[in-house]
């Protein structure tokens, strides 16, 4: 004959997993998700940089013989000084800015063009770690370009 089952210490159990789940939800909710996602404190300064870094993608960047394209190739840019760049399409086709290494910055998010720049457009990105960026245009390969970002020398 078989032991008799207890159908309280059934429901005791089940009762003890949903208020498991219901703290280990309500704590991934309200304490790690936020943590998680939080953008890391970073000082003025760095935020709003007195001025900008500007490279221009210049006529005829297309053309495979053509040494220029982005303008200036290598720049250096400080913290808190430049570290705001801007590139503007001033060609007549549409290019891109796009790493040649995947490249996360801890406040402002991946580098690179979401799609194409179009003629007369910019890209923006602000960056806030010092770092050294390789990049180019994916359909025009040739077009290659680098930043060196430093923290400030002063």
């Amino acid at each position: 004959m078989s032991a008799p089952t207890s159908s309280h210490a059934y429901g005791i159990g089940i009762m003890a997993i949903i208020i498991g789940a219901a703290v280990g939800i309500g704590y991934y909710q309200l304490y790690y998700l936020p943590e998680s996602l939080a953008k890391p404190k970073v000082s003025n300064e760095i935020l709003e940089p007195v001025g900008k870094s500007e490279i221009n993608i210049i006529p005829g960047s297309a053309n495979p013989e053509q040494a220029d394209n982005f303008i200036p190739k290598l720049v250096n840019i400080q913290l808190g000084v430049d570290n705001h760049v801007v590139w503007t399409n001033n060609d007549d086709t549409a290019h891109t800015v796009t790493p040649d290494h995947r490249i996360a910055d801890s406040y402002s998010g991946d580098f690179g063009s979401l799609g194409v720049i179009k003629p007369g457009e910019t890209y923006e990105f602000l960056f806030t770690e010092a770092n050294v960026v390789e990049y180019h245009c994916t359909p025009h390969p040739w077009m290659k370009g680098s930043l060196e970002i430093t923290k400030q020398r002063f």
